[in-house]
C-alpha cells in the first residue's frame, strides 16, 4: 500500500521554513545526505534519457530505506499506465511528479488511478506561459514551476536553466507550489525573496557532475534556506 503523503506544512521538523526537494537521487548516500540536510522531499527519476534515471528495483531499495518524514516523489515523463503500475507496485511513494506534456485530464486520471497526490511540472520562459497554470491547479495537488527547456532538449528538466523569477511576483496560487529551474546554494535565497516560494526543487544545482550529487552542496542549499523569510503568496 502507498505511504500516506504528509501535506506541506505538516512535515516533522520543517515548521515555517522553506521546504526543499532534492531530485535525482541515485544512491543510499544521496538519500542520507538529503535527510541529514533536512530536506522535505526526495525525488527519484524514471526517465531513461536522464543521467539520474533509476530502475524500479534501484528506486525501491532507496525508498524503503528512506527515513520517516522524507516524502518520496517519483518523477516521470509522459509515462504510460503500465510504467506507473510497475513503479507504484514496487516503490513506496508519497507523490507522483508529472514532468512531461501531460494534459489536465491525464493529471486527473493519474491522481484517481493511483490514489497518490500528483505534482504537475509547468515550464516557464515568458509571461504567456503562466496562462495555462489555472487549468492544472484545478486538478493537481501541487504545481512545480520550472524553466522551460530549450527546443529539442533531451531533458524536460534538470538542465540547470533559470527563468525570470519576477514573472511570479504577486501571483495568487490555488494550490501549493514549488519553484525549480537553475537553483543553486548561491542563488536560492534570492529566488525565494523574489517569488515568495515556500518550496524549492533542485537537481543539477547540487551535483559535482551530471547525476552525481555532492553532499556538501546539498547541505549548503538547505542552509541557504534556513533564514529566508519570504511571505506566503
Amino acid at each position: 500500500m502507498p505511504v500516506r503523503f504528509v501535506a506541506p506544512g505538516q512535515l516533522p521538523g520543517q515548521g515555517g521554513a522553506v521546504r526543499a526537494k532534492i531530485c535525482g537521487l541515485r544512491s543510499a548516500g544521496d538519500v542520507a545526505a538529503v535527510a541529514e540536510a533536512g530536506a522535505a522531499y526526495a525525488g527519484f527519476v524514471f526517465f531513461p534519457k536522464s543521467p539520474r534515471n533509476l530502475s524500479i528495483d534501484e528506486a525501491a531499495a532507496l525508498a524503503i530505506e528512506a527515513p520517516v518524514g522524507l516524502a518520496k516523489v517519483a518523477l516521470v515523463v509522459d509515462a504510460s499506465d503500465d510504467l506507473l503500475d510497475a513503479i507504484t507496485a514496487r516503490v513506496p511513494l508519497d507523490m507522483i511528479q508529472l514532468h512531461g506534456a501531460e494534459s489536465p485530464g491525464r493529471v486527473a486520471d493519474v491522481r484517481a488511478r493511483y490514489g497518490l497526490p500528483v505534482m504537475k511540472a509547468i515550464g516557464i520562459a515568458e509571461a504567456s506561459d503562466l496562462e495555462g497554470l489555472a487549468q492544472y491547479e484545478a486538478v493537481a495537488d501541487q504545481i512545480l514551476v520550472d524553466a522551460k527547456p530549450p527546443k529539442n532538449a533531451d531533458l524536460p528538466g534538470g538542465n540547470g536553466l533559470a527563468f525570470d523569477w519576477r514573472l511570479l511576483q504577486g501571483r495568487q496560487w490555488r494550490r501549493p507550489w514549488m519553484l525549480a529551474g537553475g537553483l543553486t546554494p548561491k542563488n536560492v535565497a534570492e529566488a525565494v525573496r523574489l517569488t515568495g516560494a515556500r518550496q524549492v526543487d533542485v537537481s543539477s544545482g547540487v551535483e559535482a557532475s551530471p547525476g552525481c550529487k555532492d553532499p556538501a552542496l546539498i547541505a549548503a542549499f538547505t542552509a541557504a534556506l534556513a533564514h529566508t523569510g519570504a511571505p506566503k503568496l
